[in-house]
């Protein structure tokens, strides 16, 4: 999108005495939005003394897009109390928005308005509710969806396959390609991206291999970058650095950001500091100004009591200005959404879940969890690391979640970084102690917590 062009036209517009017609202002809503200026498309919307169905879609949708979903649906309900009647179309930017938010609350909700509606599931819709389900925590709902479609094309199966993917069924998904094809849908690019993501989630490194091989082969599909990223991944989690290596150094398509960081993410999780030195070169080549690769490569020498090392990296980040993405988990209760940090201590119940947090620590310690401080990657006494484990954003929102839902029933929070090891660890006995289902989703995957026990097979 070209923003500037798209301004010299509201420009024109203002000039031309056109800013009052509704049609030109919906144009540029649309415009503003799909351009991330979302706080000019909001102002231009509020200004409009005329909002039709049109309108507030793509105000709806710009929300999404733009990473604030939560508002997206505040505005959905808004639409609905000032009379507007949605169709199908605004239906699926609705369900768009609560697959980003991963609140199930809401998209029970949005199903169950969806049937109240009697609005058939036809590809689109039902496409965006599988995508949304398995987004927030419940795949067998997603499958439901699946299973109810009169009509799939290859987007809803491609769809199905990749929601078992990341939430570590890999097994269901590559059951699933040979039903597509006894119906008759051939697999495209976004098909075997899925497959691929979905052994490389689940450690299926011989099935992945031959995905790959007959892809072109068989099916026509040439790899892409994406697919060759995905074999990256696979090889990489899988310990078997050298050989991506030699496939990364054989690739003949242009190798781009999301390639340099699966592999500098395997270097991490085998702690090899040569190779992770040589992606992060490329990686910072490609994109100087994302903060995440620096802090990646931080840690790994953090990780490798590098400290030298790491405080270059991080001096070269104040001077290039860049700042770490600050780690948050949500948890939805009684369909609000309450947000942690680590250490936080502004909600109004602090007290009670630093009360229970300890005494639940005690309980699991007493039952073989052992906090694991490598995980703590700044030069401090190991007392001080494991007070700083202790507080953890995911630990402080399940601790909230046991509080305030009712025994027995499942808790979901939702990770904006990739979960740590040591909270993972911790989930999987509060899992045990607390006979509790938990569901963690984090920038990679689900984690489904039962009885001691990790879907992930502590594989992600």
């Amino acid at each position: 999108m070209d923003l500037l062009m798209g301004s010299l036209v509201h420009g024109v517009v203002l000039k031309s005495g056109l800013c009052w017609d509704h049609f030109v202002c919906a144009a540029l809503v649309d415009m503003y939005a799909k351009c991330r200026v979302i706080d000019d498309a909001r102002k231009l919307f509020d200004d409009m003394h005329k909002k039709d169905l049109v309108t507030w879609t793509v105000m709806i949708d710009g929300y999404a897009e733009c990473g604030n979903a939560k508002e997206s649906l505040v505005l959905f309900d808004w639409m609905r109390e000032e009379g507007i009647v949605p169709d199908k179309i605004t239906m699926v930017t609705v369900v768009n928005a609560c697959s980003k938010l991963g609140a199930m609350h809401k998209a029970r909700f949005v199903h169950d308005y969806i049937c109240s509606m009697k609005f058939s599931l036809n590809v689109i819709l039902g496409t965006a509710m599988i995508d949304m389900y398995a987004k927030c925590g419940s795949v067998d709902f997603a499958r439901e969806i699946f299973d109810g479609m009169r009509e799939k094309n290859v987007i809803s199966w491609s769809v199905m396959i990749a929601a078992y993917g990341y939430h570590g069924q890999g097994k269901k998904a590559l059951d699933l390609f040979p039903m597509m094809l006894n119906c008759g849908i051939m697999p495209n690019r976004i098909t075997f991206v899925s497959l691929l993501y979905a052994c490389s989630h689940a450690g299926l490194v011989d099935e992945g291999f031959e995905l790959f091989n007959i892809m072109w082969d068989k099916y026509g599909v040439k790899p892409d970058v994406k697919h060759c990223t995905c074999i990256v991944d696979l090889l990489g989690r899988a310990g078997r650095l050298d050989e991506a290596l030699k496939l990364i150094e054989n690739m003949t398509v242009e190798k781009d950001e999301g390639l340099w960081s699966a592999f500098l993410a395997a270097c991490r999780i085998h702690k090899h500091v040569e190779l992770a030195e040589w992606a992060a070169k490329s990686l910072l080549e490609l994109q100087p100004q994302n903060p995440s690769h620096y802090v990646l490569l931080s840690n790994i020498y953090a990780n490798a009591g590098m400290w030298e090392d790491m405080a270059k990296v991080r001096n070269l980040m104040t001077k290039r200005n860049l700042k770490k993405i600050p780690g948050w988990t949500w948890i939805e209760v009684d369909n609000k959404i309450h947000q942690f940090s680590v250490g936080d201590k502004s909600h109004p119940l602090s007290k009670e879940i630093y009360g229970l947090l300890k005494s639940l620590i005690e309980k699991l310690e007493l039952a073989g969890y052992v906090p694991d401080t490598n995980f703590v990657l700044h030069d401090v006494d190991e007392e001080v690391k494991v007070g700083m484990l202790y507080t953890h954003s995911e630990k402080l929102a399940i601790t909230f979640g046991l509080i305030a839902t009712p025994e027995g029933t499942p808790i979901r929070i939702t990770k904006n970084l990739r979960v740590c090891g040591d909270c993972h660890t911790f989930i999987k006995f509060v899992s045990a102690i607390t006979k509790r289902s938990i569901i963690v989703r984090d920038s990679n995957r689900f984690h489904h917590f039962n009885e001691g026990a990790c879907s992930c097979g502590d594989y992600w």
